[in-house]
């Protein structure tokens, strides 16, 4: 089983997949501000230290596995670039020199499905946090979902019928797949995926292939 190092392990994403990593025997050490270890899933070893800065966390990386990084704005949008630059470019900055610095011999990361016609400043800081996952070196797996649906997160199913619509027209089809929505079972269940089946070089998850990975049962 691996030892897995997280960030952004208290958000929408990170609860879920943490609680099935722990389900199916992984160990995992989940950095967190102090105060909010609370919101952490029961069984995860806590690493007080802020995602910003990795020398607040950096000498717990040493020794696992899988480096996964979920830190970013909740509930992007248009308005947050300036938080787009200040919080998930920063931090995916952090995670790759802590990866780095630590051997860490595959980092997952969750960036976004792009080109799009809205959401620039978030695709261009995520673009930029992929590059830098290129540069170092690393091997890892690269996940761009556009939209992920859960609890809290149902808005978009209103748009399915559009989806349903622009899949089946030439000219749309490959827009409505690359930019379909995602479940959160589906979302966890491929970030489970890529913890277990390490990729070499670089491996990009596009929207279809986070659909298609095997539901996970702990």
């Amino acid at each position: 089983m691996a030892t897995v190092f997280v960030t952004g392990g208290t958000g929408y994403v990170g609860r879920a997949l943490i609680g099935q990593l722990l389900r199916r025997r992984h160990s995992i050490r989940a950095v967190v501000r102090k105060g909010s270890e609370q919101k952490l899933p029961p069984g995860c070893s806590v690493v007080i230290g802020d995602a910003l800065d990795e020398r607040s966390y950096a000498d717990h990386v040493a020794g696992c596995d899988a480096f996964v990084h979920l830190i970013g704005v909740a509930h992007p949008s248009p308005s947050k670039g300036a938080q787009f630059r200040s919080i998930d470019l920063v931090s995916i900055r952090a995670a790759v020199a802590a990866a780095t610095k630590a051997g860490i011999r595959h980092l997952v990361y969750v960036s976004v499905a792009h080109p799009a016609p809205v959401m620039k400043d978030y695709i261009a800081v995520r673009s930029e946090g992929e590059q830098m996952i290129y540069a170092a070196g690393l091997n890892a797996t690269i996940l761009r979902p556009w939209y992920v649906l859960g609890p809290g997160h149902r808005w978009p199913l209103m748009l399915i019928p559009i989806y349903w619509l622009m899949e089946r027209l030439p000219r749309t089809r490959e827009a409505a797949r690359r930019l379909g929505l995602v479940s959160l079972a589906q979302m966890v269940s491929a970030l489970v995926e890529a913890v277990e089946s390490p990729a070499e070089r670089v491996r990009i998850m596009q929207v279809p292939d986070i659909r298609r990975a095997l539901p996970t049962r702990g």
